[in-house]
């Protein structure tokens, strides 16, 4: 289990951040290793060994690509398979195994294998491939310091979760981070807003979602599209929130990481959730994986089966599941026949209508994400279209919807760039700077507040 969130607020954080900036300049990034290690290891252990490992052996083969031209392929391909074995083994051993034994006949395999999970292996291991495919393309440089290398990996702020950070988007902040006090003060605001959004919109949501999601077949109709509803907002409000606060931390130690959201809730095409969701894992895999397949260079069949295969593997990704596989499917059909056929008639409609159909279409995506059992999945899609959920609306999920009304309106709100567009227009005023600190003073004690009295809500994403 990794720190609580007041030990964190309270105790780690605020120990690490003096600590690294009275040290100077040359023992910084040493000390932010050695930090990122004990938040790591505090929720893993013995796992912190095998990130350890996995970091030296990465390093130890960028050195080799450098130094050696004529086998840098083979670098290449060592490095890919064994971090590819390290995920797969780990990660899908037991959903393998589970799916062949449902094969045989029981007495020849009685025995299911379960093996726990790393905390954030699938973020980390997707920053060393990147690293190492990158050096290969010589797109960046070796990084011959092992200190520096094993930061850029363990980077507390987003190990856990993400974003996933490209070592080239970062290299030169690793020789130079900006600790200048306006970058600091924009780090700590993006922190709050995105504690906030975690801990006042995401809890909130998925205490709904809790609900709802527990009774299908009293909801009615309603209540079953209000509770599907409540777990989009709280899966983007706990993911984005996250990203928010792992760039606000990265700000406070002086690294930019690329946006992660950008408002996907307002997107108006499958295509441009894609643009605004999770940025830089689509990014990770256009770069990675559907490039090098071809992308759309060899014809129109070819990328197709580009796009299918990229988006099985972006589900299979975000779990040892077959529901990530199907909602990862699901995808990608719905981007091909938006480039076939949909894409043109979506633009005759009115843009609020694209908008809505595509927050639709999402929140239908996040049903199949959240249900691991398929039989739960169906019984809950049937209530949506009121088969065993008869009625519009049940007495007891109106109560409930009813009473999370005002929240289910804030966050529909805070989901739109209506907040960030009436800041930067406030901020030409004086008066609105000692209005802004007196905001996120509130904002951090309502967090505080909410925390103390809520019992352990991890995010979401700490299982992938």
């Amino acid at each position: 289990m990794v720190f609580s969130s007041l030990t964190f607020l309270f105790a780690f954080l605020p120990i690490t951040l003096i600590g690294y900036y009275l040290l100077p300049k040359k023992a910084k990034i040493a000390f932010l290793l050695l930090a990122s290690l004990v938040f790591y290891a505090w929720g893993e252990p013995l796992y912190v060994l095998l990130m350890i490992g996995s970091i030296t052996v990465n390093w130890g083969i960028g050195l080799g690509m450098d130094k050696s031209a004529r086998h840098k392929k083979a670098y290449l391909i060592a490095s890919v398979v064994l971090n590819l074995a390290l995920l797969f083994t780990f990660k899908y051993t037991g959903l393998f195994w589970n799916t062949v034994r449902g094969l045989f006949p029981a007495p020849l395999c009685e025995k299911t294998v379960s093996i726990r999970l790393p905390i954030g292996i699938s973020f980390f291991t997707f920053q060393i491939m990147s690293y190492v495919i990158d050096l290969y393309r010589g797109k960046t440089k070796v990084q011959r310091n092992p200190i520096k290398f094993g930061a850029y990996v363990t980077m507390f702020p987003q190990l856990i979760a993400g974003p996933i950070v490209r070592y080239v988007d970062i290299e030169a902040q690793l020789e130079a981070p900006d600790l200048s006090v306006d970058s600091i003060a924009d780090g700590v605001r993006q922190f709050l807003v995105g504690l906030g959004k975690k801990v006042l919109l995401a809890n909130t949501m998925g205490a709904l979602w809790a609900q709802l999601s527990a009774s299908p077949a009293e909801n009615g109709v309603l209540g079953a599209w209000v509770g599907i509803f409540a777990y989009s907002f709280q899966i983007y409000f706990d993911f984005s929130g996250y990203s928010d606060m792992a760039c606000g931390l990265g700000r406070m130690l002086g690294f930019r990481f690329l946006q992660n959201f950008n408002y996907p809730y307002i997107a108006d095409s499958v295509t441009d959730f894609w643009r605004r969701w999770h940025i830089s894992l689509s990014t990770w895999f256009r770069e990675y994986v559907y490039i090098p397949l071809g992308g759309n260079r060899r014809g129109l069949k070819r990328q197709i089966l580009n796009i299918l295969i990229v988006w099985a593997l972006t589900g299979l990704w975000h779990g040892a599941s077959w529901n990530f596989v199907v909602w990862g499917m699901y995808y990608g059909v719905l981007l091909t026949l938006e480039k076939l056929f949909f894409g043109k008639l979506l633009e005759k409609l009115p843009k609020i209508v694209r908008c809505l159909l595509t927050f639709l279409i999402a929140s239908i995506g996040w049903g199949i994400f959240y249900f691991t059992d398929f039989s739960a999945l169906g019984v809950y899609f049937g209530s949506l279209l009121g088969i065993g959920n008869p009625g519009l609306l049940g007495a007891g999920s109106g109560a409930w919807c009813l009473g999370y009304l005002p929240m289910l309106t804030l966050a529909a709100v805070a989901a739109t760039p209506l907040g960030a567009f009436a800041a930067k227009k406030l901020d030409r005023f004086r008066w609105f700077k000692p209005v802004q600190l007196v905001l996120c003073i509130v904002l951090f004690a309502l967090c505080i507040a909410s925390l103390a009295s809520q019992s352990y809500n991890p995010f979401i994403y700490f299982r992938f």
